[in-house]
């Protein structure tokens, strides 16, 4: 590799592209904006009090045009003074109650924006929770949070500055051509006739608007996505100086979203002066066509008065709404991003699962196959049995498919193929939750939440008193390592365990297992982030962990599972080995070569 090479980014933006396009559909969804009213139904009273804001606020706006024409048609035509100045009153009292109406409206559609985007945030968490692994697997995470983020607030002010304000000029559209049929019906449908044509000239505008928003929200998500991804990653970056190379990428990212949204703003430069012109050309066809129709005595000088001023109410509002389009648009993209994620189906139970008292803990694999890619399965035809308070090794090299069995315990994926026993009940029939209660989980870098360390000790049994927490740290031996701690089991730990060490953040991990009173134990190279002098520790305190569990151990650290019951080799995600330790060793087999390298690497 040349230097310039290894300086150059990596061209991604194809891969990204491919990664995240999501399927077309048309550009506003008559099904989507029901779905808005929909989500309304708990703020009905607020909802139903805008409507009726919106209905007087699209009648106000002709009216006050029907007024204006009114003075100048009557009083100022006859030189009559005094209907001059009652005419005028009765405008700007008119104009007045317009502006109350407009300000509440505004008001309730802020309101009701807020409140919508606000329960649908909370709806997309609690589904978050529910998800199964593999949406997680499948979904980048920067992707995830552009939904509660830029795809919520397009939503928002699509509610707010869109929805509502479209229905007003909607309203004022149909109010004014109504009181325009009434002064000239035969001008009236002129303007209807020339009406497809503004929407011909629009309409191949508005079809590259809608691909440019697409396009303009999904490179967001890819700008956010990695910037959450390296974020997350920011030590490994510094660590082999990558931040040159990660900044390249961005940067190509951020030059691409620039491109997108010069090419939006572009079109939305030709657009808008587009429908503008359409307008003021329409008045003046209307004014020509109506003059002429004054001066063959088809028509009176009032009517064109009456035309000329409400073609501003008629015309106006339709420029309003090709303004408005973009946003639109963006709001469309925002709700088919949002109702995507509430419309994933989440982890749920067959019909009649059970609900078990409690679990004595057998576990058995009946020829099972698994694979996170269906094209590449991790596991193939394994089969074993584990009694009740059996401890079971897993042991084999990186990518044999020992974390993958421990997931599938878990019920965080669910077999492709075979069965999983837990007590003689096929995994699929026990309820989820149930089961995850009674099991305790401790992996190689274990995730702490914002809080205290009792809070995170309690995460698996949140009401547990303050002596329990104590007595389950005494027996993991790892008191005394806390209570050194600044504010002891007060101690406020950041974002993942920013605060403590990894051997620290291993040894809450442990006692939170041990508070949790499991009756299946899982720990996932468990001790590979803690030092031998804290190993030592916890390889006592396990003995306490294990005793009476059901237990699956993984580990590299072959010294970690002498004492297991049974050992269960893997390569190439199928079972080559079983037994314990000893027997393994005396059959010099695969486990008996594992072992023998993890020997020669200590002693060197």
């Amino acid at each position: 590799m040349t230097a310039r090479e290894a300086s150059t980014p990596p061209r991604t933006l194809t891969a990204w592209r491919q990664d995240e396009r999501e399927t077309a559909s048309r550009p506003l969804s008559l099904a989507i904006i029901r779905r808005l009213f929909r989500c309304m139904r708990p703020h009905a009273r607020t909802r139903n009090q805008l409507l009726l804001l919106v209905l007087l606020r699209g009648a106000q706006l002709p009216l006050l045009g029907w007024a204006m024409a009114a003075i100048i048609a009557d009083p100022v035509t006859a030189l009559n003074t005094r209907g001059l100045l009652i005419g005028t009153l009765g405008y700007v009292l008119l104009s007045a109650f317009t502006a109350v109406v407009m300000r509440y409206r505004s008001e309730l559609g802020l309101r009701i924006g807020e409140a919508v985007v606000h329960d649908l945030r909370n709806s997309m968490f609690a589904r978050l929770q529910e998800m199964p692994m593999s949406y997680f697997t499948r979904n980048k995470v920067g992707r995830i949070i552009s939904r509660f983020t830029s795809d919520a607030e397009a939503m928002r002010v699509g509610i707010q500055e869109v929805l509502f304000v479209s229905m007003v000029n909607g309203l004022q559209v149909l109010i004014a051509a109504a009181i325009m049929a009434w002064r000239d019906w035969v001008l009236l449908l002129v303007v209807a006739f020339l009406a497809p044509v503004l929407w011909a000239m629009n309409r191949y505008f508005r079809t590259k608007l809608s691909v440019a928003f697409r396009a303009l929200q999904e490179s967001f998500s890819r700008v956010t996505a990695t910037l959450a991804e390296s974020v997350t990653g920011i030590r490994v970056t510094q660590g082999f100086s990558r931040q040159a190379y990660n900044a390249g990428l961005f940067h190509e990212l951020v030059a691409s979203h620039s491109i997108y949204n010069i090419n939006t703003a572009r079109s939305m430069g030709v657009f808008m002066p587009l429908m503008e012109f359409n307008s003021q050309l329409f008045i003046a066809l209307v004014m020509m066509i109506g003059g002429w129709r004054v001066l063959h005595g088809a028509a009176q000088v009032d009517d064109l008065y009456y035309f000329i001023l409400l073609s501003q109410q008629f015309f106006g509002p339709l420029q309003v709404l090709g303004s408005q389009y973009s946003q639109a648009l963006s709001a469309m993209a925002g709700a088919e991003r949002v109702f995507g994620l509430l419309d994933t189906p989440p982890e749920a139970d067959p019909p009649n699962v059970q609900v078990p008292d409690r679990i004595q803990g057998r576990v058995e694999f009946l020829n099972v196959s698994f694979g996170y890619d269906p094209a590449h399965p991790v596991l193939k035809d394994v089969s074993f049995r584990v009694e009740p308070g059996q401890t079971v090794a897993l042991v084999g090299h990186t990518g044999s498919g020992k974390t993958t069995i421990t997931n599938l315990i878990a019920k965080f994926y669910t077999p492709t193929k075979g069965s999983i026993l837990i007590d003689g009940v096929d995994i699929g029939q026990i309820q989820t939750q149930s089961l995850r209660r009674r099991l305790g989980i401790v992996q190689q870098q274990n995730f702490l939440f914002t809080g205290t360390l009792l809070d995170n000790m309690r995460f698996g049994k949140p009401d547990a008193l303050g002596l329990e927490v104590i007595q389950a740290a005494q027996q993991m031996d790892c008191l005394d390592i806390i209570t050194n701690l600044p504010n002891g089991i007060m101690t406020e730990v950041g974002e993942g365990g920013k605060g403590i060490s990894l051997g620290q953040r291993q040894l809450i991990c442990f006692t939170r297992a041990m508070l949790a009173d499991p009756r299946i134990l899982i720990l996932d190279e468990a001790t590979s982030a803690v030092d031998t002098v804290t190993e030592a520790r916890i390889q006592k305190a396990l003995a306490t962990l294990l005793k009476g569990r059901t237990s699956f151990v993984v580990a590299h650290r072959l010294s970690t599972v002498r004492h297991a019951d049974v050992v269960l080799v893997l390569e190439n995600g199928r079972i080559v080995e079983r037994g314990n330790h000893d027997s393994l060793i005396q059959l010099g087999g695969v486990y008996a070569g594992l072992y023998s390298q993890f020997v020669s690497a200590t002693e060197a």
